[in-house]
C-alpha cells in the first residue's frame, strides 16, 4: 500500500528482456537505505516487488500483464521515474490509500502554464476508466497522488504545482506522454456492492 507521495526520482541504469518480462535496474537520486529483498517499492506508480540490491542500485521484474498495462514497457536506459516505498502504519497519509495496481494508462493532450508556473495538464481517458474519475477526486498517476480538476467521458485535468514539477517526472512531461493511472479504488469497491445489491434484490 502506498501514499501516492512520491520519494524520490531514479534514473533507469540498465535493461533486460528475459521470458517476456523486463529485469530493471533502478538507481535512486535520493538512496533508501532501509530496502530489502522482498519490500514492495512503486516504479511510477506500479508496486514491485526488490529481488536484489546494493548500495547504489536495486533491481525489479516487470511481468508480461504489467508491460501491457504500464509505461513500464516504455521505459529506457536514462529514463527517470517516480519511486515511493510502501507505507508503514506511523506514516502520515499526505495522498490518498494507493494500491499500486496500474488500471490502464492515459496520453497528455495538452500541457498549459498559468501565471503561477503551475502547469494545468490533460489527459485522455480509457473508456473503461472514465466512470470512475470524478470532478474533485482522487487521482494516482505515475505514483502521484492528484485532485482532479475537470472530468469529462474522453478526458479530464490536472494540476502539478512547481514542486511537484521539480521533485518528479512531471519535468519531463510533453504532450503525447504516456501516463499511468490508478483510479481511486473506493470507486470499483461500491460500484460491485451495488453490483451485488441488484443482483440479488432482482433474484
Amino acid at each position: 500500500m502506498f501514499s501516492g507521495i512520491v520519494e524520490s526520482t531514479g534514473i533507469i541504469s540498465n535493461l533486460v528482456h528475459e521470458n517476456g518480462c523486463r529485469l530493471l535496474t533502478i538507481a535512486p537520486i535520493k538512496m533508501f537505505f532501509d530496502v530489502a529483498v522482498g519490500d514492495s517499492i512503486a516504479i511510477n506508480g506500479v508496486c514491485l516487488t526488490v529481488t536484489s540490491f546494493t548500495d547504489e542500485f536495486f533491481h525489479v521484474t516487470a511481468v508480461p500483464e504489467t508491460l501491457r498495462l504500464t509505461n513500464i514497457d516504455q521505459l529506457k536506459t536514462g529514463d527517470l521515474v517516480n519511486l515511493e516505498r510502501s507505507i508503514l502504519p506511523t506514516t502520515r497519509i499526505g495522498g490518498h490509500y494507493v494500491q499500486g495496481h496500474v488500471d490502464g494508462m492515459g496520453q497528455i493532450l495538452e500541457i498549459k502554464q498559468d501565471n503561477s508556473h503551475a502547469l494545468l495538464v490533460k489527459i485522455s481517458i480509457p473508456d473503461y476508466l472514465s466512470q470512475y474519475i470524478v470532478k474533485k477526486g482522487y487521482i494516482t498517476l505515475d505514483g502521484m497522488s492528484i485532485t482532479v480538476i475537470e472530468a469529462e467521458n474522453e478526458w479530464f485535468t490536472v494540476t502539478f504545482i512547481p514542486h511537484t514539477q521539480f521533485v518528479t517526472t512531471v519535468q519531463n512531461y510533453r504532450v503525447g506522454t504516456l501516463i499511468n493511472i490508478e483510479v481511486d479504488m473506493m470507486g470499483k469497491y461500491i460500484e460491485k456492492l451495488l453490483g451485488a445489491r441488484k443482483h440479488a434484490i432482482t433474484n
